[in-house]
């Protein structure tokens, strides 16, 4: 099976060509399609970039991705193809241009394979919110895969494409790869452009990547990364080659002690930790438990203000500007009203109707503008942090993938994101790297939070944790 960017290139340079590698991947995506991942394959435009890319490996010309086949979370705009984030409301919808990041891959010659399943405009921390119906997890498909960007995932974990792009607005790229037991990096806020990329909240969302390892995350981050003209919030520093990998000693790591010690983790996931931290030790780190007191308020923090940036970003999808438009409306009101009823489902419309009221006359200041405040309270500390520390590590998640349909409350859903929400409310970088494996057979994740655009920093150390074994 070609897990990983490195098994393509052997298989490229055995004589395969991109076309039968892409054949390979058409053919275990056709025997996998109970799992949901894929909304639609792009046979037709991956075949025929497939066989331009041959005829550069031919010339000598070919780009740095060469062969590699990636599929796109469909809120990925890729021009020619459908992008319908998951919802209804967007059913049918042709991308007129293809996002930066994208369009990056391509002219490294990556083949984009299709389009992946996901929560409705990445709400969702299961992929149960999707309007085509859950995705399964490949590890035990009685098991959610996480969301939002749960096709992402599961296309990875079972060998679908070579590696996948999700996005990440509190967790949708690093919880998912924790209960798949793949590679989730998520970078700084800023580094990777996020023009072409349908937003949910703008302040937090990400580009980032899912791989069967940290080489192929390094290499697709340096492909994407970089300033972009259209996209205003982007970083201009340099793009640094993160793929170089450089020795680590004496590196001085936090333990966010709150998340450690708190009581919800599952105890194996704790254990491993502790085998972690002791890992570290044996390595020469310096290791400390450090006080985060904030831990309770980031995700009603992170909910308050996602939710007000999702009301604002979705009201274009009205049914007179763009999306679904209701064949039963009479008048203005009623297309309005029915258009959007008929199109969002019923968690995309609880966090509308919630960013609606936090933003509303009266309550703006004690919602919204008190979220503000406390984002900056968490930002803060976690510069304060890492003034003396160089990673941050806590767990992913506190528990494995759960039951489909086990979490129908939507609090005990928005908990699941405990642990990942604080990288995207302090806009600073993470992966979740495979920690171990549980006793009930599924896979766990570690999280390591670097400081702000030292991704090879961060992705230098993940080799380094890697080498500690848990199991």
């Amino acid at each position: 099976m070609l897990r990983s960017y490195a098994d393509v290139r052997n298989a490229i340079s055995s004589g395969d060509t991109v076309m039968s590698i892409l054949d390979v991947y058409l053919s275990a995506i056709e025997k996998n399609k109970d799992l949901n991942a894929f909304l639609e394959v792009f046979e037709g435009s991956a075949r025929e970039k497939a066989e331009l890319v041959d005829e550069k490996i031919k010339k000598g010309t070919a780009g740095c991705l060469a062969g590699m086949v990636i599929g796109i979370k469909d809120n990925l705009c890729y021009k020619g193809h459908v992008v319908s984030a998951s919802s209804k409301i967007l059913e049918g919808f042709e991308s007129l241009f293809t996002g930066t990041a994208l369009e990056r891959l391509l002219k490294e010659d990556a083949i984009i394979i299709g389009r992946l399943n996901c929560d409705e405009f990445a709400m969702g921390s299961s992929n149960e919110n999707s309007a085509f119906g859950p995705v399964l997890n490949p590890v035990n498909k009685k098991m959610v895969p996480g969301g939002s960007s749960g096709g992402s995932a599961a296309a990875v974990a079972a060998g679908l494409c070579t590696a996948a792009l999700g996005s990440d607005t509190g967790g949708s790229i690093r919880q998912p790869a924790s209960f798949t037991g793949t590679y989730g990096l998520k970078p700084t806020y800023g580094r990777i452009s996020r023009h072409g990329l349908i937003a949910y909240a703008s302040s937090f969302d990400q580009i980032g990547t899912f791989t069967s390892n940290i080489h192929d995350s390094t290499l697709l981050l340096e492909v994407m990364a970089g300033e972009d003209e259209y996209d205003a919030t982007v970083s201009s520093k340099p793009v640094e080659n993160y793929g170089e990998i450089s020795e680590v000693k004496n590196q001085r790591i936090a333990i966010i002690k709150e998340g450690y010690e708190m009581e919800g983790n599952d105890p194996e996931i704790k254990n491993a930790m502790g085998k972690v931290i002791d890992g570290l030790k044996e390595q020469g780190h310096t290791v400390d438990l450090v006080s985060f007191p904030y831990l309770d308020y980031m995700v009603p923090t992170y909910y308050v203000l996602t939710t007000a940036e999702a009301s604002s970003n979705l009201s274009r999808f009205d049914g007179v500007h763009f999306g679904h438009r209701s064949d039963k409306a009479n008048g203005v009101e009623e297309t309005y009203k029915k258009s959007r009823s008929e199109g969002f489902g019923p968690e995309a419309q609880r966090r509308i109707m919630a960013g609606t009221f936090v933003l509303s006359h009266g309550y703006y200041d004690a919602y919204y503008t008190k979220g503000q405040k406390v984002r900056r309270v968490i930002q803060d500390k976690t510069i304060e942090i890492f003034k003396n520390y160089d990673a941050i590590i806590l767990p992913t998640t506190p528990t494995t993938a759960f039951d489909l349909g086990a979490l129908s409350d939507p609090i005990s859903m928005y908990l699941q994101d405990i642990y990942t929400v604080h990288a995207n409310l302090s806009g600073n970088p993470a992966i979740s790297l495979p920690m171990g494996k549980h006793s009930n057979g599924l896979p766990f994740g570690i999280q390591v939070i670097g400081d702000f655009f030292k991704e090879k920093e961060m992705l230098n150390f993940s080799r380094e944790l890697e080498k500690i074994k848990v199991n």
